[in-house]
């Protein structure tokens, strides 16, 4: 059986701890050195990690962007685009989504009743994998590694953030925090509550801090203390 693939939880949040909701009116916590960067990390990846309740409220297509970065892709042997995932227990997907026309391959993970539906809607548009009642998030790292992936870029939302760190699964954390104050009670976070493994008191390791124009990037170990 192939090792799991390595996984990068990448995440961007404001001073006060919210992230971006996805409105009509959205709040764009980076900024353009910070998006360039991204699109870096997502070139550097096999395959980009989305969750559907995000995929249905955004609408992204979820690409590398650079010309030069998909060329380079493809003259290491890769394809010119990650491999694109998305998690959906409902299997609530449209088929017009941007997601699903646009770059290469897709593959969504699913439950047995979501991949009911998912079946009629998408047909020939993405591979659907059912990992039973619930979403075994086990399972899909390690179908992921079966079809070649060895690191794995997580962008959310943060159902999805808190199952890979609740898990245990996810192996490092890219934060981007950004200069702005949201002061929302309501506004999403990060990660949703959950029992964390080591609790409140871990501390994770830190592997790195720098600026990105005006944002902070954090990088974190969190199977490290």
């Amino acid at each position: 059986m192939a090792e799991r693939p390595f996984v990068l939880l990448s995440v961007a949040s404001s001073i006060d701890g919210h992230i971006d909701d996805a409105s009509p009116q959205r709040l764009l916590l980076s900024n353009a050195a910070d998006f360039d960067r991204v699109d870096q990390v997502r070139a550097e990846s096999d395959a980009i990690l989305i969750g559907g309740n995000t995929l249905r409220s955004d609408n992204p297509r979820l690409l590398v962007n650079n010309d030069k970065r998909r060329a380079d892709r493809v003259a290491a042997g890769k394809p010119e685009y990650p491999l694109k995932v998305t998690v959906t227990a409902s299997g609530d997907l449209d088929r017009d989504l941007k997601f699903w026309h646009f770059g290469d391959k897709k593959v969504v993970y699913t439950t047995d009743a979501g991949a009911l539906k998912l079946r009629d809607r998408l047909d020939y548009l993405a591979d659907i994998v059912s990992t039973g009642d619930t979403v075994d998030f086990g399972a899909m790292l390690e179908d992921l590694a079966a079809r070649g992936v060895s690191r794995l870029m997580v962008e959310g939302g943060g159902q999805i953030h808190t199952q890979f760190l609740s898990q245990g699964l996810a192996d490092e954390i890219h934060l981007a925090v950004a200069p702005l104050l949201v002061g929302e009670a309501g506004a999403p976070r990060f990660v949703h509550p959950a029992k964390f493994p080591g609790g409140s008191a871990r501390r994770m390791k830190l592997l790195g801090a720098e600026t990105v124009g005006d944002v902070v990037l954090l990088r974190y170990a969190p199977k490290e203390a």
